[in-house]
């Protein structure tokens, strides 16, 4: 998080370089609030020195989780910084003030789910053609550069006053691909992203399966499943087949076209560039085609907007004058409302996102009050297309909320600080003079979103606690991962060095024993080389005794030729046995030498055995620590999502409680109102009655003798008094049958309600049991496939290694064999060549002559 002299300025000088260093508050002026997101409140402003109009996000670092935001945040002007392309949002800066980043971005009217809600329809064929051709336009140019957006929806598809598509909204977005975050909003997520955790990365595909869904979305006007708890919605995505479009009348090429974006395995789904040749977004249109949408949209918002202007001025007018309106009054405003309606107009219908929503509770009613007690002349004489831009036009609120950016450029007309008459008439004036502030979202649609997103709090946190989880526990196993490779290696390593030094110590032994075999050798030679100056002395006093007895050379010549021959053939028998005895030595240093490497080779062979094992058992412990690491997480994940899905069913009953008691509170209003009508019968009725005894007493009265008139009269007050108490009777048994009646009706219609939710929350938690057994079941056969994979790797590594001991060993036999058999030849061979020297030499027998014991002092 940034932190220097200056509060808000990062120190880093790479980061620092992201952000502008001039003061947001004195670059842009007339910010209102126009939108919501979980992450930012979204603004309209003028930059004070172009006049240029553009879009801020004002998004906090500060509270909870500081750390992650201001990483969410760098990573979003990181990435927007490098997008460069028509059909993608324009990014014109960032700024930092008082711990808050001010993203500011080029303005755009609405996006394609504004379109949606304000005509309260599907929008045509060739109109979802051209926005999905521009938004193809852009996920191309994000795929080309490995890039993926990850939240790919009508919500953040954004048109401009001149027709352009642009993808906006990329704080969901990946810089590089693959990825395998659990990241986006539920009901338009790829299977491969819910699954990302457990089935591994995924890449640019899932914006073509979201861009599907969208389709659906504005051929239907909302995404599949989106009638269903947005748990729910993620279990039926993964397990169940690909949606489709449910009506007939759209065309082959657009089912196709929503088919082929729709196809469940990532590898056979088309790829963006692909999609571009399909000819449902080839085919001819108008070039005006989201022109003209975007103005008969423009059109519809101010008919809305001016008449809920009327009827708040009218409203409010009264109040401050007349006070409270008669019901003669409030039917004559409802009329005049219900003919100025279009039948285009209107929406009963929204889509909030789970990932990020939008607004909060408005004030543009109260300020409206305020100017009303201001002058309500001023408000009468406006006319009623400046609404909009008065009730717009307002300084921002001081108050940085911290939302993201969804459903395009959302406008919530909710000034934070309320401007004079003398502000409010020069920002009315500038507006009409630069340009009025253009949208297509109604004041009343932006009512109804702030709503929603206040009641989906718990539903966002929900998800929100959900993908912190996940993401948890990916962090969990890379963690491991990475901690058994690590592992791995430095085993690896510890082996390895283990079987260099092994290799070192058996050629130093080697080396060692070859220097001890050539001191032998030396040895033998010098032996031999002793014998040979006894000779020469042997001749030398042959020779000296010669000239000293040359009297007697005669008699001695003989013995003397005698004694010459002798000598040279035991000379010749002794240098014979010395090499008799050096091939002996030969011999006996080969075998040792090959019985030293057969031991090394046996203690490398069991060293590589024993290796083998000990990595057979770091494997297993490896293995089955991370399927205990992973089994736990599943189970902690699945209790997150049986207490989400309890959660839910828990709001919905509520929900419907809060209902059946306002409905209980308002039935006492209608049975008034029939008790009024019965009542009003009973009063006609007591009319008649008391007409017809008149009548019959003034009849009486004439035929009856005056004597008798008392007896009649009593007689008839009787008659009367009767009657009027059998109908009031029966007034009573009408008004106690019609409350009961209408208790029991809605006793019945409550309880079918009850029972109808019950029975779609029980078929939600029964398919929530059902997903997480075949995820355990997925998990415990995978866990299985994994061991055998194991073992099979170790026996083909065992087989493998005792394949290489083997051949070794036969390498090893052979060597000696060959080296033994070259020996015996060799020496074989010096053997024959010396005795065939000898024979020459006239010397034969060699081999059996023994010298005697003087011959070798």
């Amino acid at each position: 998080m940034p932190s220097s002299t200056r509060k808000g300025v990062p120190k880093d000088p790479e980061l620092a370089d992201l952000f502008f260093k001039d003061d947001p508050e004195d670059v842009f002026c007339d910010l209102h609030e126009i939108g919501h997101g979980s992450f930012g409140a979204v603004y309209f402003a003028r930059n004070s020195y172009s006049n240029e109009v553009v879009a801020i996000k004002k998004m906090s670092y500060n509270g909870k989780q500081t750390t992650e935001k201001w990483q969410d945040i760098i990573k979003e002007v990181k990435f927007l910084g490098q997008l460069r392309h028509p059909n993608t949002i324009e990014y014109k800066g960032c700024y930092l003030k008082d711990n808050t980043a001010w993203l500011v971005m080029e303005y755009c009217l609405g996006s394609a789910s504004d379109l949606l809600e304000v005509h309260k329809k599907p929008l045509q064929e060739m109109e979802i053609a051209a926005i999905t051709h521009g938004a193809l336009l852009g996920l191309a140019y994000l795929h080309s550069h490995n890039m993926i957006h990850r939240d790919v929806k009508a919500g953040n598809i954004l048109l401009t006053e001149l027709g352009q598509v642009k993808l906006a909204d990329f704080g969901s977005a990946s810089i590089a691909s693959p990825a395998n975050s659990f990241v986006g909003t539920p009901y338009w997520m790829a299977p491969e992203v819910i699954l990302a955790m457990d089935e591994g990365q995924y890449e640019g595909k899932v914006d073509i399966w979201s861009l599907g869904i969208t389709c659906i979305e504005l051929a239907e006007r909302k995404p599949p499943l989106f009638n269903m708890n947005a748990m729910s919605a993620l279990y039926h995505i993964a397990q169940n087949d690909s949606p489709t479009l449910q009506s007939n009348e759209w065309s082959d090429l657009f089912r196709s076209f929503v088919d082929y974006c729709l196809l469940k395995i990532p590898q056979e789904r088309p790829s963006s560039g692909e999609l571009l040749r399909h000819d449902f977004v080839r085919r001819e249109r108008s070039p005006r085609i989201l022109i003209d949408l975007i103005q008969r949209t423009k059109d519809a918002v101010r008919e809305l907007d001016n008449l809920q202007y009327r009827k708040m001025k009218k409203i409010l007018y009264q109040e401050k004058h007349n006070g409270p309106m008669g019901e003669s009054q409030e039917e004559e405003e409802d009329s005049e409302a219900a003919s100025c309606k279009m039948n285009s107009l209107g929406s009963n219908h929204s889509i909030p996102s789970t990932s990020v929503s939008t607004g909060s509770q408005s004030s543009s009613v109260n300020s409206m009050q305020e100017m009303l007690d201001d002058g309500c002349s001023d408000m009468t004489m406006m006319h009623p297309q400046d609404y909009g831009s008065t009730l717009e036009s307002s300084p921002h609120t001081k108050k940085d909320h911290h939302y993201n950016w969804d459903d395009g450029i959302h406008r919530d007309h909710r000034p934070g600080l309320r401007p004079s008459s003398s502000d409010r008439s020069s920002q009315a004036q500038n507006y009409k003079n630069q340009g009025r502030f253009a949208t297509i979202k109604s004041a009343s649609l932006v009512t109804k979103q702030i709503h929603e997103h206040e009641q989906e709090s718990e539903l966002r946190e929900q998800m929100s606690g959900y993908k912190r989880m996940r993401r948890q526990h990916q962090k969990q196993l890379i963690a491991l991962e990475n901690k058994l490779k690590a592992e791995m290696d430095e085993h690896r390593l510890k082996l390895q060095k283990e079987v260099e030094t092994q290799a070192n110590n058996a050629y130093i032994e080697l080396e060692k024993l070859a220097k001890r075999h050539a001191v032998h050798t030396d040895k033998e030679e010098m032996n031999e080389d002793h014998s040979t100056p006894k000779k020469e002395k042997q001749e030398r006093l042959s020779k000296h005794k010669e000239n000293m007895q040359h009297s007697q050379a005669e008699e001695e010549a003989h013995l003397l030729t005698q004694q010459r021959v002798y000598f040279d053939r035991n000379c010749r028998a002794f240098k014979r046995k010395v090499m008799i005895k050096r091939h002996d030595l030969e011999q006996e240093q080969i075998r040792e030498e090959l019985n030293k490497k057969k031991t090394q080779k046996e203690m490398e062979h069991a060293m590589l055995i024993r290796h083998d094992e000990s990595m057979q058992e770091l494997e297993h412990r490896q293995l089955k620590t991370l399927q205990k690491l992973r089994m736990d997480l599943i189970r902690q994940q699945h209790q997150t999502e049986l207490e989400n899905q309890i959660e839910y069913n828990n709001r919905r009953e509520r929900e419907l409680h809060r209902k059946h008691v306002l409905e209980l509170r308002q039935q006492p209003k209608n049975l008034k109102a029939l008790e009024l009508q019965i009542k009003k019968q009973f009063q006609d009725t007591c009319k008649v009655q008391t007409k017809q005894y008149k009548a019959l007493r003034h009849h009486q009265m004439e035929v009856t003798p005056k004597a008798e008139h008392k007896t009649v009269l009593k007689a008839l007050k009787d008659e009367q008094t009767r009657k009027l108490a059998i109908l009031a009777e029966q007034y009573e048994q009408s008004i106690n049958e019609m409350m009961a009646s209408q208790a029991l009706r809605l006793d019945e219609a409550q309880e079918a309600e009850c029972q109808a939710l019950r029975q779609q929350l029980q078929q939600e938690m029964e398919l929530l049991n059902a997903y997480q057994s075949k995820i355990k079941m997925q998990t415990e056969a995978q866990h299985e496939r994994e061991l055998q994979k194991l073992e099979q790797k170790v026996s083909l590594r065992r087989a493998h290694l005792e394949q290489k001991i083997e051949e070794e060993l036969v390498s090893l036999q052979k060597e000696r064999t060959d080296r033994i058999k070259h020996l015996l030849e060799r020496q074989e061979r010096e053997t024959d060549s010396f005795d065939m020297e000898s024979l020459r030499l006239g010397f034969g027998n060699l081999g059996t002559l023994d010298l005697p014991k003087d011959d070798y002092r």
